[in-house]
């Protein structure tokens, strides 16, 4: 059957493999269609191993054609690579985190988290007001580890962010929601206390069984090692 590669054969798979790239490069840098850039990073990283190739396309892909997964991976380059840039990973972030994307909500995300650990900082220290707006937003688009650290942040309150019970118990609930284990607990021990909600003790043990639940599942989707 015409145009299907038989891939027991050398011969075909390598010329299946050539044009694959000729059609990739094609699309990105002569038609200009950012999804074909992105198909030739997945090339050059699943098929050539040339991360340094990739990490050019990115590049070329985030900064001229404005595409949003390609912006998170370029940071996620900058922060495991051999060159770790953690501000040039921000600024990555920032970008996808502001355009629609697969990646944009856990961008927004890792931007909270950086201003939270505060390296990227021009003083060095967190800032706080910024990882709360980009945890907010990520937690908006249900993205459960953002509610968990909103909740934290509200808990344990800083100078100049001082403490709220109330948001702390709101942000652990959706973070709960979402399938957040130490949200589950965190939330159930309010509860229970009555601390920065009505003291409920049903609830503090609903809660309480959530997080014994979802430990449960978690340890099942763990695979045992196998050797031989």
């Amino acid at each position: 059957m015409a145009g299907v590669v038989d891939f027991q054969d050398e011969e075909q798979v390598k010329s299946f493999l050539e044009n694959m790239e000729v059609e990739c490069n094609y699309q990105c840098y002569r038609e200009k269609d950012p999804d074909g850039c992105y198909r030739l990073v997945d090339y050059l990283e699943g098929i050539q191993k040339n991360f340094e190739e990739a990490a050019k396309v990115l590049k070329f892909n985030c900064e001229e054609n404005k595409h949003s997964d390609s912006c998170y991976k370029l940071g996620a380059y900058y922060v495991t690579g051999k060159g770790e840039d953690l501000k040039a990973a921000s600024s990555c972030f920032l970008m996808a985190c502001e355009r629609p994307g697969k990646k944009s909500v856990e961008a927004c995300h890792n931007v909270g988290l950086l201003a939270h650990d505060g390296q990227v900082n021009e003083d060095g220290q967190p800032d706080l007001e910024k990882a709360r707006d980009y945890y907010t937003r990520a937690c908006e688009g249900s993205y459960a580890s953002s509610c968990f650290n909103l909740s934290a942040m509200f808990l344990q309150g800083a100078p100049g962010f001082p403490k709220d019970m109330g948001l702390a118990c709101k942000y652990s609930m959706k973070a709960c929601d979402l399938g957040h284990i130490w949200a589950c607990a965190n939330a159930s021990r309010m509860y229970r206390l009555g601390d920065g909600v009505d003291k409920d003790e049903a609830k503090a043990e609903l809660l309480k069984n959530r997080a014994r639940q979802l430990h449960k599942e978690q340890q099942k989707n763990v695979q045992p090692l196998t050797f031989g």
